[in-house]
């Protein structure tokens, strides 16, 4: 990719050593065991890989959306699950703090953040409503100067290990989507629930839980933005956080083909590398055609997005397609490996597994293709 920037290249290469060094070694463990370890996350805030969306004033490493992506895509090749912390805790743990908080919020919380000291959550899906993000039920309440939450948030990635949480919540049922606001929640908040961790499909050292507020009290200016810009919060980083979700799959989709080639070229059959075998040949041939159209994509909308445009549509073209692809290179990444794909002891059966999410959060497939025919 001769286009990036000096700046840019040197980035993705220093992620992409970390990651081969610390991530790529553990990520089947971490997996059995469905735990990222806190070495682990100390040693990304100290790469500046939990700052990416922090000003450097604040103690971050922001320089443009093109370099987060790259870093999530690196991230993603070696292990998904850490890759999914990035993504979430930068993308729509530390953004709507950085763009939406008043200086005294920025001060306060942005270092700690970008530092990986505290991670961040984001609170916005609930049993009712996940693509229907304005039909929320978690109500808050101002009480004698403090916001009092009550309500239930689902499927909160970084939820177990989050120290700040950006919390959605209906202020003035009566306005609708109008009457929802965001709030800057700390973990230590009363009332403040953490509930046991998910058992999922893939992702698995990703820590996702629901969390309750029961009669959650927080100060009066922990309101973030004013009130009744819950919704445009929540919805205003879709540009950059689904095109790093695109990078995310992308990452994924580049270390399963790796991994088929890896495979081919040393499985013989009938006399000869498996590679040798046009039927093979030719679908390691459609899996980097795939692979490279995505990241494409995701460049294009990173761009875009660095450009000054909101980039809404790109993002979304570039999370439907990368998302799509990644499932259906994972798969014949399995079929490349015949039976050994479905072992666990083959990382295409891990890679597989955690390619499916990135259909699913921070938007469906079938949400992207309606902003898409939307912007037609």
């Amino acid at each position: 990719m001769n286009f990036l920037s000096e700046q840019q290249r040197l980035l993705r290469d220093s992620v992409q050593a970390f990651a081969l060094h610390e991530l790529a070694p553990n990520a089947a463990q971490w997996d059995r065991e469905s735990n990222l370890p806190d070495a682990v996350v100390a040693k990304l805030g100290a790469m500046g890989l939990l700052g990416m969306m922090v000003a450097p004033e604040y103690g971050g490493s922001f320089s443009d959306y093109v370099s987060f992506s790259l870093a999530v895509e690196e991230v993603a090749a070696c292990c998904a699950a850490t890759s999914v912390l990035v993504q979430v805790h930068n993308a729509v743990g530390c953004w709507p703090i950085a763009a939406y908080g008043t200086e005294v919020q920025k001060r306060a919380l942005l270092p700690d953040l970008a530092s990986g000291r505290k991670i961040g959550a984001f609170c916005l899906t609930e049993a009712q409503a996940g693509s229907e993000a304005n039909n929320l039920k978690t109500r808050a309440e101002l009480r004698d100067g403090k916001w009092v939450l009550n309500g239930e948030k689902l499927f909160v990635c970084n939820g177990a290990r989050a120290g700040i949480a950006v919390v959605f919540a209906v202020t003035d049922p009566a306005l609708g989507k109008k009457g929802i606001s965001a709030f800057i929640v700390p973990s230590d908040a009363p009332g403040f629930m953490k509930q046991p961790l998910e058992h999922k499909l893939g992702m698995r050292a990703s820590d996702t839980c629901a969390i309750h507020f029961d009669n959650c009290a927080i100060p009066a200016e922990n309101l973030l933005g004013s009130r009744g810009q819950g919704l445009s919060i929540a919805l205003g980083n879709l540009g950059s956080s689904r095109t790093a979700i695109a990078a995310q799959a992308t990452g994924i989709a580049r270390a399963a083909l790796n991994a088929a080639v890896r495979y081919a070229k040393e499985r013989v059959q009938f006399g000869k590398a498996i590679i040798e075998h046009q039927s093979v040949a030719n679908l390691l041939a459609d899996m980097q055609v795939k692979v490279n159209a995505a990241r494409l994509l995701w460049l294009h909308a990173a761009r875009s997005r660095d450009a000054g445009e909101s980039a809404v549509a790109e993002a979304s073209q570039a999370k439907l397609f990368a998302s799509e692809m990644a499932e259906w290179v994972c798969s014949k990444a399995i079929q490349v490996h015949g039976g050994y794909g479905y072992m666990a002891d083959f990382p295409v059966e891990r890679m597989y597994r955690d390619a499916r999410l990135t259909q699913i959060y921070e938007g469906t497939s079938e949400i992207q293709r309606m902003v898409i025919a939307r912007h037609l």
